[in-house]
């Protein structure tokens, strides 16, 4: 019972370290977005396409990924996904040209959801009753990174890496924890059943239930809500230091330092949500805490001095801590047993959320960035009327 118990620590740790790196390199590059413009000489609209175009090219792959991670070796998929991923993070480095740098984010976004994605997915299989405290951690896990993230950045330039250097780095962290998912995650992830059937019958099988489940009113919800409420959190997150550059007149080390602060609050945030989450009932927390937001970032928006967005932007985190723990472990509770068909669902649906950024990007570029901000607000908009008065089981 100990080795048992001390083997499923191991494994569980291991998923939520590969949640860790990848948020580590999400947060160094965000906070690296004007580098990285001035370096390459980047438009609004290119740095639109940098986030939007892989992000819908990954919504085309992944779907199959999850697919196979439900019928097929879930194992194969997650290691050569890490193997994919540290490639891409080496290629990202060695970018001197913005189709290079395009060209290494469409291949590392489909890795990361291999590695990444599907270990969410099988850390929500270890324990079916504890889907949202489960997820607050793997939100932790992802916050840590991203407090570093930036922090990495900064030493990167210190030293005299750039952010290029850094992304080398970053390549040799993720052949680490591949080495670490190869010895702890398990041969039989995916359903043991299933994995000696011939690979177009179980892509055919996975892929009608896949299309079985957008049909349910239930699982189009959480996804919807779960697209325009990232809104304000990762898309905010991505326009966040070029805002705060070109429009507020900081200068890039104060841009710097407001992403450092978004992400050391949603440390403790999602440190908070952790008890929170055992006494509170998670949907109207949600909803409460999406009306605070609006008037928040409308505040936000028109404060004058730096000091005070700095505050509020805050605040702001503070607001959506919980906010992708509860509504994902909603999704995950509406397809009870078929996590793989989850992320499988989450990116085709992901098409249609692929938009927003190249959206935002071609508003900033034809009318202004901050007309693009302002757009924003849709986000906690549709969480305060989109969500249910009451919990849901999966049968509703």
């Amino acid at each position: 019972m100990r080795r048992a118990l001390r083997h499923t620590t191991a494994f569980a740790l291991t998923l939520l370290a590969i949640e860790f790196l990848d948020e580590l390199i999400f947060g160094a590059r965000e906070a690296a977005w004007p580098l990285v413009r001035d370096d390459l000489g980047l438009t609004y609209v290119q740095v639109g396409v940098l986030l939007g175009v892989p992000s819908l090219f990954s919504s085309a792959v992944e779907p199959f990924i999850g697919i196979l991670g439900d019928v097929w070796r879930r194992r194969a998929l997650i290691l050569g996904g890490g193997a994919l991923f540290a490639l891409a993070l080496l290629l990202s480095g060695l970018s001197h040209h913005y189709l290079l740098l395009l060209g290494s984010f469409v291949l590392m976004y489909p890795a990361s959801g291999a590695f990444v994605t599907l270990s969410q997915a099988t850390l929500m299989d270890l324990d079916s009753a504890r889907h949202e405290q489960n997820m607050a951690r793997w939100t932790l896990a992802g916050s840590l990174g991203d407090v570093l993230g930036p922090l990495a950045l900064g030493g990167a330039v210190l030293v005299g890496l750039g952010w290029r250097g850094l992304y080398a780095v970053f390549a040799a962290l993720a052949l680490v924890g591949l080495a670490a998912a190869f010895r702890f995650v398990r041969p039989a992830c995916g359903a043991a059943a299933s994995v000696q059937r011939r690979l177009h019958a179980a892509l055919r099988e996975g892929l009608a239930g896949a299309l079985r489940a957008l049909g349910r009113r239930a699982v189009l919800r959480w996804l919807m809500l779960l697209q325009l409420g990232d809104m304000m959190m990762d898309i905010l997150l991505g326009f966040l230091a070029l805002y705060l550059v070109d429009v507020a007149a900081a200068t890039p080390a104060q841009a710097g330092l407001a992403v450092l602060v978004r992400t050391v609050v949603g440390v403790v945030g999602d440190l908070m949500m952790l008890p929170l989450l055992e006494r509170v009932p998670g949907l109207p927390y949600v909803r409460w805490s999406a009306a605070v937001q609006l008037g928040l970032f409308a505040a936000f928006l028109l404060a004058p001095a730096f000091p005070i967005k700095l505050v509020l932007l805050a605040l702001l985190t503070l607001a959506t801590s919980g906010w992708y723990a509860i509504l994902q472990a909603q999704l995950y509770g509406a397809l009870p047993g078929r996590s793989g068909t989850v992320m499988t669902v989450t990116n085709l649906f992901g098409l249609v959320g692929g938009l927003i950024p190249l959206g935002l990007g071609l508003v900033a570029e034809r009318l202004s960035l901050t007309a693009a901000m302002w757009l924003l607000t849709l986000g906690p908009l549709a969480l305060i009327v989109g969500l249910p008065r009451r919990e849901q089981g999966p049968a509703e």
